[in-house]
């Protein structure tokens, strides 16, 4: 689903050739080092990452391991991935499919430390109109962001309604236009992620014919590390897996330090606890023990299947992508999902296990 984006139209078609460009001139560097950057865009699955910074916790957590952790919050999600692909910053707040159809499709080999969230309704398809389902869509042009994660999520959709894009057209559209667009006559139907979904639900004369509480787990948010940077300097992985659910602990407190950290994060976010509150009872957010179950048990192969389908249908796995398994994908268990000779994501439970054990 992707999150505040700005996105310049066709940027997420283009992820498919991103390595012409970027991959190869600037991959991140993997030798020993002192100083990491990690980059996250606006969203409420990745805000916890703002209290983590503005608290002081990530300087701990580094202080710890005797680094150093920058991090950088953009108004452009598909910008953070293209800077990550880039070598601009050595780990980046995404998604599954983000991971999969960008940087791991762009030739940059990325390992996941930590399942941080699924959306569990931030993401939602609107018609206007009362009363409106899933069927009439057919024959609408649908505005979306194009070949995102929420892209993804109208396809399950419907599929589930018994009904494929062919019974469609989709036009992209920027996240920040969401609801500006979708005030105007010409928009009938759009597909939104929060805070745009909390304000399109309160609006008259229009229905939520599907949101992503409907496929719970599909739509997963992660922290990604560039897999060279994270072998080389394992202890960059230790602080970041320690802040986030350190922080995460804080959130989750309904004493001052709790409400602080939420007001703090809304306001990075650009609204009120209120509004951010709302936002957080439609998102998933695992502890570590079952972040790690979760992307060590039996439903990952399956969510990766799927979600490397889509992506190749779509023209997301790069000119030379004979079919779904053009990057492999490593499994925590070491099972190679695609293409072994050219594995590009891949999952890590370890850093997980280690915060849920208490070993960091």
């Amino acid at each position: 689903m992707k999150r505040f984006s700005f996105l310049r139209a066709g940027a997420i078609a283009l992820a498919a050739t991103i390595f012409l460009s970027l991959a190869f001139t600037g991959s991140a560097d993997a030798a020993e080092k002192k100083s990491f950057k990690l980059v996250w865009g606006l969203y409420t699955g990745y805000a916890p990452w703002a209290w983590a910074e503005k608290a002081g916790i990530m300087d701990k957590w580094a202080a710890k391991y005797g680094i150093e952790v920058e991090i950088v919050a953009l108004n452009d999600y598909i910008e953070t991935l293209n800077q990550f692909t880039a070598g601009q910053y050595d780990a980046v707040a995404t998604t599954v499919m983000d991971t999969l159809t960008i940087p791991a499709a762009g030739g940059v080999d990325t390992t996941a430390i930590i399942l941080g969230d699924y959306t569990n309704g931030n993401d939602a398809i609107f018609v206007k109109g009362e009363g409106k389902t899933m069927a009439d869509l057919k024959g609408k042009k649908v505005y979306l962001v194009q070949y995102s994660v929420s892209h993804y999520m109208l396809a399950l959709a419907l599929e589930r309604a018994g009904m494929s894009e062919a019974d469609i057209e989709t036009a992209n559209i920027a996240d920040a236009d969401f609801v500006a667009a979708f005030s105007t006559p010409a928009v009938e139907a759009v597909v939104t992620w929060n805070p745009a979904t909390t304000q399109l639900n309160q609006m008259k004369g229009v229905t939520s014919v599907f949101d992503s509480s409907q496929v719970p787990g599909e739509v997963q948010d992660i922290l990604v590390v560039n897999t060279e940077v994270l072998k080389a300097n394992p202890e960059f992985g230790k602080a970041l897996a320690g802040a986030w659910y350190e922080t995460l602990a804080v959130m989750r407190k309904d004493d001052a330090e709790g409400i602080a950290a939420r007001e703090y994060m809304a306001g990075v976010l650009g609204t009120d606890l209120a509004d951010f509150d709302g936002q957080v009872k439609t998102t998933y957010f695992y502890d570590a023990a079952e972040g790690a179950a979760v992307f060590g048990g039996p439903i990952m192969p399956g969510m990766i299947g799927s979600t490397t389908g889509f992506a190749f249908g779509h023209g997301l796995l790069g000119p030379d992508a004979k079919d779904k398994g053009h990057v492999g994908v490593a499994l925590a268990d070491g099972t190679i999902i695609g293409n072994g000779d050219n594995v590009k994501f891949r999952l890590d439970t370890s850093y997980m296990e280690a915060a849920a054990s208490g070993e960091m």
